[in-house]
């Protein structure tokens, strides 16, 4: 078909999820790092999620995800595509992140440190499932507080070789670095079992 060709046909699918919770830059990162236009499904928060969506330490917010983020961008070099597929934070919409889960190879758990327990719930997700995934400590307006062995500390993570990685959401270059991680973690993980 003329004008259908694309490099990403050729190369291998990889769904990667982008997790977190309400407001830690999903939907950012999504956006910042897919070479398509991306699919997004927010809305505007309204006076109805008045004590149902804790906008605490996030009062500026006014549009939510409500179904998912979608974005591809494909890495020539490593003969892959990336499938990302941003979950929607808010506990409400929890029930989709198993429809979501389906096919996945891995997943970046975005966390923001001023309201970390928001993001136990996609550590707890992903760790229950057994789905590798990568850390990425969003670094809101420029600053991170903590140090990556502080963070994991705080979340509790199962597996101490979990990546914990600072970046910023709207850096191409950190979420890149960020997906890269990921794929070197599935790599190895693979490894280890085709020789184990």
């Amino acid at each position: 078909m003329p004008g259908y060709d694309t490099p990403a046909q050729e190369a291998d699918p990889v769904k990667i999820l982008i997790a977190g919770g309400f407001g830690v830059g999903k939907t950012t990162l999504v956006e910042t790092i897919s070479e398509i236009e991306p699919l997004r499904t927010e809305e505007r928060l309204t006076s109805a999620g008045v004590g149902v969506d804790d906008l605490d330490g996030i009062e500026s917010k006014a549009v939510t995800t409500v179904a998912m983020d979608f974005g591809r961008l494909t890495l020539t070099d490593a003969g892959v595509v990336l499938y990302l597929f941003g979950t929607p934070g808010q506990e409400r919409f929890w029930f989709m992140w198993d429809d979501l889960l389906n096919g996945a190879l891995g997943a970046i758990v975005l966390v923001d440190t001023r309201r970390l327990d928001r993001s136990f719930p996609a550590v707890d997700f992903f760790e229950n499932r057994g789905l590798p995934f990568v850390v990425g400590a969003n670094c809101f307006h420029g600053e991170q507080p903590y140090n990556a062995e502080e963070i994991r500390a705080a979340l509790h993570l199962r597996d101490p070789n979990t990546p914990v990685l600072m970046l910023d959401a709207r850096s191409r270059d950190d979420v890149r670095g960020a997906l890269l991680s990921l794929l070197d973690m599935l790599i190895a993980k693979a490894g280890a079992v085709a020789t184990g």
